[in-house]
């Protein structure tokens, strides 16, 4: 759920989102592990919620995988 109202919003894919945003605005790009371990650092979340909000942003267009195969924000 991106704003869920039947628990706290740290738990949405929404807020969460944003620390990865945070992680890819520091560094041009990351391999995959390597941006999940970064946002690791700032907010504590599972795989599974950092690949929904990996998704969510690459739908909004906002995150790309590159010709490398490595996640940078869109221009």
């Amino acid at each position: 759920m991106l704003l869920p109202d039947n628990i706290h919003p740290e738990n949405s894919i929404y807020y969460n989102g944003a620390f990865v945003i945070e992680a890819l605005n520091n560094e041009r790009s990351f391999e995959i592990l390597d941006l999940y371990q970064e946002v690791k650092l700032k907010r504590s979340m599972t795989f599974s919620v950092f690949i929904l909000c990996l998704d969510w942003l690459y739908l909004l267009d906002v995150a790309k995988i590159n010709s490398k195969g490595e996640i940078e924000l869109c221009s």
